[in-house]
């Protein structure tokens, strides 16, 4: 049976489209879905601030009345601003071991690329980098996290026999506490504040809801030169706190401020939700949410999301004060292992900060580029 692209319109088909690698990875031990409400949210364009100006649209592919694939793609009119590219983005992509399916999902992208002046598609990346991002090539036997994408391993071999190529590389790494050189780290940590004259945030979670704004104002500083990134629009802040700063533990968001209060560096963790998502299957409501629950009150592990540092404060050390937090965090509650989120693999400032701990690097994603001439 011949393989349909449809494209979708209806809410109906956006969750079909949404809740499809449920059925593709069911039984995947290392597959973790992504929770169906922050799906929703970034889709929809009634719902999501970057659609104010980008544009997207989304296919399921159909064999025989059953869904075999998906993928999204989208205009990011900033992208071409900063980066003077003309590239549409790829994103949500899934499919069966069929490179009939695979060649008719990238193939209605890229004729719409066409259509529009591009000069040529890459991916998976999402409407900021923020959104998950990179196509899993190394470490298909590990566990993803809920930043990450999780994929099959003829994914890329499919990418590449239609002509998609490397154009840049994130690593993961999963590290093991050691608290060895903590008094160090400690000692490290004490005559830094001194000498910038900063101090960490002491405040309350709602303490934390007002200065959060701040958190995202030193992403657009601090990530502005990385692969991909666009800056974020007030209304784009506004969603990002509302969405992930409700639930947070401030002992895991370490806060670095200026002598004026002013955020100067930070770190986002979080206990690890990778077991409650596949418990819930993505899904917070009617019992998913105990999952969650569960999850920040017990655990032995955590995912390293963000770390940001304002220029001025990048050679100056703070992050010792943004580690000695998080290894007392970690300490008082019984971790023992941390993801990382995926970090350029030439972001190498990131990588020092975690040298005093055992790290292995198990996971590789990448994002495809295939120019049109």
């Amino acid at each position: 049976m011949t393989v349909e692209i449809k494209e979708i319109h209806s809410v109906r088909d956006l969750k079909t489209f949404i809740r499809y690698p449920l059925t593709l990875y069911k039984g995947n031990p290392h597959y973790v879905p992504n929770l169906f409400t922050d799906e929703v949210n970034t889709l929809r364009s009634d719902r999501n601030p970057a659609l104010v100006e980008a544009r997207a649209r989304y296919w399921l592919a159909y064999r025989g009345g059953e869904v075999v694939g998906r993928i999204a793609g989208m205009i990011v009119p900033k992208h071409e601003q900063k980066w003077g590219e003309r590239y549409m983005r790829f994103g949500w992509v899934d499919f069966v071991d069929d490179p009939e399916v695979v060649q008719g999902l990238l193939g209605v992208v890229e004729n719409w690329a066409k259509e529009e002046g591009m000069e040529g598609v890459h991916g998976p990346l999402g409407f900021t980098d923020l959104d998950r991002e990179g196509m899993l090539v190394e470490g298909f036997d590990e566990t993803t996290t809920l930043a990450t994408i999780y994929n099959y391993p003829y994914y890329p071999k499919y990418l590449e026999a239609l002509g998609y190529v490397k154009d840049v590389d994130w690593l993961e790494h999963q590290f093991t506490m050691s608290y060895k050189y903590k008094d160090k780290i400690d000692k490290a940590a004490e005559l830094i504040a001194k000498r910038t004259n900063t101090h960490m945030f002491k405040g309350t979670k709602k303490d934390l809801l007002k200065i959060a704004p701040q958190i995202f104002e030193v992403i657009n500083e601090a990530y502005r030169n990385l692969y991909g990134t666009v800056p974020l629009t007030e209304a784009q802040v506004k969603s990002y706190v509302n969405t992930y700063f409700g639930f947070a533990n401030t002992d895991f968001i370490p806060l670095v401020l200026d002598k004026d209060d002013r955020l100067v560096a930070f770190g986002i963790t979080f206990p690890s939700f990778s077991e409650a998502l596949q418990k819930s299957k993505g899904e917070l409501f009617p019992f998913g949410f105990i999952y969650f629950l569960k999850a920040l009150r017990r655990n032995d592990k955590a995912d390293l999301y963000l770390v940001g540092v304002r220029d001025e404060y990048r050679r100056s050390g703070v992050t010792a004060m943004l580690m000695k937090q998080i290894l007392e965090t970690f300490e008082k509650y019984g971790i023992k292992y941390i993801e990382t989120n995926a970090t350029l693999e030439n972001n190498l400032d990131i990588l020092a900060m975690w040298k005093y701990l055992d790290r292995r690097q198990h996971k590789r994603r990448r994002c495809y580029v295939k120019r049109f001439s």
